[in-house]
């Protein structure tokens, strides 16, 4: 048995979709671990393109089984359009091929409504939320009203906690700012309906999990978004609600710590972010729209462009602390090809002081300033080396320095969008020492 951590080193949109998808190849089970439907993994397999918001990326192996553990927060309506859309590209998805979480919690209509109005009343100081009802849902489940799966198979507690919660809601709609009130009716006759096609996904994911690791099975966890977005370790307050560490897979889908086994860190070989926060590195010249163009930096969730910079390796140290990592993935490195030279960020300086660690104040961190490194660049067609010995010798010195800036191997190294245009240079289920 082994089991593999796949998480985001940066604040998300590192490509872990395809990291997952590869190493599902190795995994008897996918687990998704955190988040909801604000994170977006694009694939593209045989030159066909998938964007998953909830169901996990290794939905696509035939003789995986994917799970969806406690820890996400699930907007049904999404879920199921989600199985649609596979479907209808000749994609089986059954109870027996997908599991939800019956302790997952359900996001409602009145989240999202919190939500927008929240962010549409803070005008400039808006925070980027994409709006999706993510942070209200988490807030119900900490105050202990929120919603779960497994609410959608007793509709007797269904109907009286809808009833319960949104009277609530409207009085906070209606009287903090200025919104129409949500009509209990339709929201019950939707989510009635919803319990009729969701109900069969519904299991135990924590019973499932232990039973499978009895079996020796190999199981992948995949986290969404990126440490640098963690509400206890991100740059709060411009993060997510959840916690996307390496640490979470255990308490999001329902295993001990000692479950756990490789970590692999995601990291882009540059920096992007969406929407508001500080941003050390970030690019605002040719340098930056380059990477932007070439990159196709867009969200696959909400479609915003992305702000683009050097590597910041400062960041990318205190992802590997905080996780724990022990493998890293190098994801778009063929976006590089073209600039020459190359910065690395290996520190900031903040009022003549230089800092090797992300600091947690907010006003610091915004008066950082990048301490560069120079690397030469490469001009070379990189997305057709398989092996780590077929690339340019700059594009070899550039991961060597990031390795050995960070501390830690990188076992995987991605040449290009296609599941083909990858380097392995070590399986992260083999490694036995982990």
């Amino acid at each position: 048995m082994a089991n593999v951590v796949v998480i985001g080193t940066q604040w998300g949109d590192e490509g872990k979709g395809k990291v997952v998808d590869l190493l599902s190849a190795h995994a008897k089970r996918i687990v998704r671990f955190q988040g909801g439907n604000n994170a977006g993994h694009t694939l593209v397999v045989h030159g066909e393109r998938f964007i998953f918001h909830l169901i996990p990326s290794g939905i696509l192996y035939p003789d995986t089984r994917c799970l969806i553990g406690n820890g996400v927060v699930v907007d049904p309506e999404v879920l199921l359009e989600e199985i649609k859309e596979l479907v209808d590209r000749g994609i089986a998805i059954s109870p027996e091929k997908l599991g939800l979480s019956e302790r997952a919690h359900l996001i409602m209509p009145y989240h999202k409504a919190i939500d927008i109005a929240r962010e549409k009343a803070k005008g400039d100081s808006k925070i980027g939320t994409t709006g999706r009802g993510i942070g209200p849902c988490y807030e119900d489940k900490v105050a202990r009203v929120g919603i779960r799966a497994v609410d959608l198979t007793e509709l007797d507690i269904l109907k009286e906690k809808i009833r319960a919660n949104l009277g609530e809601k409207n009085f906070y709609l209606t009287n903090l700012f200025g919104c129409e009130p949500l009509e209990y009716q339709s929201i019950l006759e939707e989510y009635l309906s919803l319990s009729h096609e969701l109900s069969p996904f519904i299991v135990d994911v924590s019973m499932e999990l232990d039973e499978a690791m009895r079996r020796k099975e190999n199981i992948l966890f995949e986290g969404a978004q990126g440490t640098h977005l963690d509400v206890d370790h991100g740059t709060y307050p411009f993060v997510t609600s959840s916690n996307p560490v390496a640490a979470t897979a255990c308490i999001g889908a329902g295993i001990g710590p000692k479950g756990l086994g490789s970590i692999v860190g995601i990291v882009k070989a540059y920096t992007t972010r969406v929407g508001s926060g500080p941003f050390v590195s970030e690019l605002t010249d040719d340098a930056g729209n380059y990477l932007q163009e070439r990159g196709q930096e867009f969200g696959a969730t909400t479609g915003r462009r992305r702000r683009c910079g050097w590597l910041d390796l400062v960041a990318v140290g205190y992802s590997v602390r905080i996780n724990g990592i022990n493998h890293l993935a190098i994801t778009k490195l063929d976006v590089l090809t073209g600039l020459d030279p190359i910065n690395l960020c290996i520190a900031y300086e903040y009022q003549g002081r230089r800092l090797e660690s992300v600091p947690a104040k907010l006003s610091a961190l915004y008066n950082c300033n990048p301490v560069y490194e120079e690397i030469d660049g490469w001009k070379e067609d990189i997305s057709g080396a398989r092996a780590f010995e077929e690339l340019p010798k700059n594009v070899q010195t550039y991961v060597r320095r990031i390795e050995e800036f960070v501390g830690v191997p990188v076992s995987i190294i991605s040449v290009g969008s296609g599941r083909e245009d990858t380097i392995f240079c070590k399986n992260p289920f083999d490694d036995t020492t982990a």
